[in-house]
């Protein structure tokens, strides 16, 4: 595949994978890697839940709306984007206009699978961490499923993943509709 000349951003649920599985795919694509809660919490110079503590969800979604911003400005990336940046209406039609969408979709049991094994993750301490993710879910896969591609993320190996995913960046490129 010859490299992409937008940015590829990815989007889904916490726990899809897509910080894992977008370091592969920038490997794979030859575009630089970048994660947005990572490049949120060097700006703030605080992690992801310092944020949300201190000046809670509004102050953290505008500096995500604005580290976004940044860096879909230069040069193209495959940038992992927070559960939540999707849903700002902002956010999601900068990415439209400037990137390719690509919603990281998984089943709810490996999600809460895998964002149970680590303390990180700040909406889940809002309640029973099951009922916040099925909630999430509802509420936000209406949305996400308006990314430009939906590329199935399992239990599997990862490299599978980003196979699928440059099979459909290729089709994708092929039809013209870069």
């Amino acid at each position: 595949m010859h490299r992409p000349d937008r940015s590829i951003v990815l989007v889904g649920m916490m726990g899809s994978g897509k910080s894992t599985i977008g370091r592969r795919l920038a490997a794979a694509v030859d575009l630089p890697f970048s994660d947005a809660d990572a490049e949120i919490e060097k700006a703030a110079g605080c992690t992801v839940s310092e944020i949300f503590e201190r000046y809670g969800e509004d102050a953290f979604r505008d500096g995500e709306r604005k580290v976004i911003a940044r860096l879909l400005a230069g040069r193209p990336l495959v940038l992992a984007t927070g559960g939540g940046a999707f849903l700002d209406e902002e956010t999601r039609a900068r990415i439209k206009r400037g990137a390719i969408s690509i919603w990281l979709k998984a089943d709810i049991e490996l999600l809460i699978n895998r964002v149970m094994r680590k303390d990180t993750r700040p909406l889940l301490k809002r309640g029973d961490p099951r009922e916040v993710m099925e909630t999430l879910a509802r509420e936000r896969e209406p949305i996400y499923a308006q990314a430009d591609i939906t590329a199935l993320s399992d239990d599997g190996p990862h490299d599978v993943v980003v196979g699928r995913i440059v099979a459909a960046l290729e089709a994708r490129l092929a039809g013209g509709r870069e």
